[in-house]
Formats: structure tokens, C-alpha cells, sequence
């Protein structure tokens, strides 16, 4: 029984260390960059899927046959870019959780005193530097994704207004968003069979709320960034002190050294001397 309740103390204190050499900054961090990058590329993903399905069953648009860059090739390049976006900030998030783990005082204790390395100072302010490089990306990311709100909320308008106000003829001309060249007319009005089953489609409401929830997921993804540039700094300066103290330990070590071999040296001159 004796030995059963030192094995459960054994395991339970072995689990508290573990438990206190989680990164819980960067662990939180990368939560939020996961939801964020999830929700702007899931989301983001199917409202130009639906914004496609908009254009070619309301407004009549057909893809331009061979490699003229339309509407149509600029939605399925932004959904490559969702895709890479997704891919690289996984593996990001990864990286920043294991620089994490590396630059807390767990690492130390589970496996011993550690010595903390040029490299290790560089590869802190290399991943500082990235880090405010991606979360400058995802400003104009979060700056780009409300321009489709925007031209939603615009849509979502008109269509408000057509049934408050009775007899009410407006246009929607997608010239005026830049989607066609100035030469093609691509305009639907509220008099028109294709602009009521627009507004009363769920499709359009969805896609306006699609490109809502992306949004939020890059402005998730914008805090994340700026989270981890907390947790970059805070483990740099870690670094920076204990690259101090590891050289003051260095410097008290070798002159206890020094005075153990000076009185070691004197104790056997006198040793002598009596002899």
C-alpha cells in the first residue's frame, strides 16, 4: 500500500510538471490562429463558390473561353491562394507551438540544464520578424475581405428597400463594383423576374453571411498574430536573461575554480613546508 500511494505521488507530480511546461500563451494563440485561418478559408471558400453560382444564374454571366482573366479565373485564384493560405499557416501555427515549448522553463527541467545558443537567439528574432510580416498580410487580408461585404451589404440593401418602398425602381450594375469592363452591361433592376428570385433566395443571404463569418475569421487570425508577437517578445527577453545568467554562472564557476585550485595549491605548500 506504502508503495502504490509513492507511485500515485510519483505520477502526480510528474503530470503537474508536464502540465506546468505547456506554453499556454502559445497554445491559446495558435487556437485562435486554427479558428481563424478555418473559419476565413472554409467560409471564404464557399462564398465565392456561391458568388459563381450568383453571377452565372442571376446575372447571366458565362466563363470567357480561353485564357482571358475574367471574373471567373479571379475567384478560382483566390481559391488557390485559400488553399496555400490554409497549408502554411497550419504548419505555422506548428512551428510557433513547438519555438513555444522550446523557450519554457519545462524543457529545462525535464531534461536537464540547457544551454542557450546563438542560433536559438536568432531563430527568436527570425520568428519575431515573420510574425509581424504576417500579421501586417492579414491586415490587408481582413482589408480586402470587406469589400465583398461591402458589395453584399449593398445588395442585401436594394433588395431591402424594393420591398419597404412600393414601386421602387432600382438597378444593381455590376460595372459599378468593377466586376465587368465598362463595355459589357451586366445589370439587373427590381422590375425584373431574375432580381426577385435573387432576393428571395436564400443563396444570396447565405453568401452575404459566408463572407461575414470570413471576415471575422481574418480579424481572429489579425488578434492571433498579434498575441503571438506578445509571446515571441516575452520569450526573447526569457532568452536574452538567461543568456545573461548562463554567462554570469560560466564567469562564478571557473573563479570558484580558480580559488578551490589557489587553496589546494597553498594547503599542499604548506603541507610541505610542515614536513
Amino acid at each position: 500500500a506504502v508503495k502504490n500511494h509513492s507511485d500515485g505521488i510519483r505520477c502526480f507530480e510528474c503530470c503537474i510538471k508536464c502540465l506546468g511546461g505547456i506554453p499556454y500563451a502559445s497554445l491559446i494563440a495558435t487556437i485562435l490562429l486554427y479558428a481563424g485561418v478555418a473559419l476565413f478559408c472554409g467560409c471564404g471558400h464557399e462564398a465565392l463558390s456561391g458568388t459563381v453560382n450568383i453571377l452565372q444564374t442571376y446575372f447571366e454571366m458565362a466563363r470567357t473561353a480561353g485564357d482571358t482573366l475574367d471574373v471567373f479565373t479571379m475567384i478560382d485564384i483566390f481559391k488557390y491562394v485559400i488553399y496555400g493560405i490554409a497549408a502554411a499557416f497550419f504548419v505555422y501555427g506548428i512551428l510557433l507551438m513547438v519555438e513555444g515549448f522550446f523557450t519554457t522553463g519545462a524543457i529545462k527541467d525535464l531534461y536537464g540544464d540547457f544551454k542557450i545558443t546563438t542560433c536559438g537567439r536568432c531563430v527568436s528574432a527570425w520568428f519575431i520578424m515573420l510574425t509581424y510580416l504576417f500579421m501586417l498580410a492579414w491586415l490587408g487580408v481582413t482589408a480586402f475581405t470587406s469589400l465583398p461585404v461591402y458589395m453584399y451589404f449593398n445588395v442585401w440593401t436594394i433588395c431591402r428597400n424594393t420591398t419597404l418602398v412600393e414601386g421602387a425602381n432600382l438597378c444593381l450594375d455590376l460595372r459599378q463594383f468593377g466586376i465587368v469592363t465598362i463595355g459589357e452591361e451586366k445589370k439587373i433592376c427590381t422590375v425584373s423576374e431574375n432580381f426577385l428570385r435573387m432576393c428571395e433566395s436564400t443563396e444570396l443571404n447565405m453568401t452575404f453571411h459566408l463572407f461575414i463569418v470570413a471576415l471575422a475569421g481574418a480579424g481572429a487570425a489579425v488578434i492571433a498574430m498579434v498575441h503571438y508577437l506578445m509571446v515571441l517578445s516575452a520569450n526573447w527577453a526569457y532568452v536574452k536573461d538567461a543568456c545573461r545568467m548562463q554567462k554570469y554562472e560560466d564567469i562564478k564557476s571557473k573563479e570558484e575554480q580558480e580559488l578551490h585550485d589557489i587553496h589546494s595549491t597553498r594547503s599542499k605548500e604548506r603541507l610541505n613546508a610542515y614536513t
